[in-house]
């Protein structure tokens, strides 16, 4: 079995999705919640850190993140279990970092999810349970200070 996390970047009631590459073996040419595998012994959070690091250059702050579900796919080996991870904050402006993997990055508006093609037909559902706090922007000083990354 795989385990995959992958985090909702949620601000302004849009989230932040990634387009996966028409090339991509799994799930081509659909639209995504940033994350990816979590490595042999890896902590869920330490994984999604690293995945958010890697594909969007944010830094997320990991007190401010909470577990939203679990999606699982396929069976046998090519069986996939997602922790799927609402972030709270995070320091920097997210970029596609990853352009092999996506060929494109968008905040959607959370009202607008059911009117694309998504890998996960669950997320609007799961995005529209969110209290409305949780769907708009909160900008304290995790999120205004500068990231390391930002040139």
């Amino acid at each position: 079995m795989h385990i995959v996390v992958c985090g909702a970047l949620v601000e302004n009631g849009a989230v932040l999705l990634v387009h996966r590459s028409p090339t991509r073996q799994a799930y081509p040419d659909l639209w995504d919640l940033p994350g990816g595998h979590v490595k042999a012994g890896e902590p869920e959070l330490q994984a999604l850190a690293r995945e958010m690091r890697e594909e969007l250059g944010v830094q997320i702050v990991a007190e401010s993140s909470s577990r939203l579900g679990d999606w699982h796919a396929g069976s046998g080996a090519d069986a996939v279990h997602v922790g799927v991870w609402l972030i709270g904050d995070w320091v920097g402006s997210p970029i596609n970092r990853a352009p092999e993997e996506h060929d494109d990055i968008a905040w959607v508006g959370i009202s607008e999810l059911g009117s694309l093609p998504l890998v996960f037909d669950a997320l609007p559902a799961l995005l529209h349970a969110l209290p409305e706090p949780d769907r708009l922007a909160r900008r304290d000083k995790a999120r205004t200070t500068a990231s390391p990354s930002r040139s």
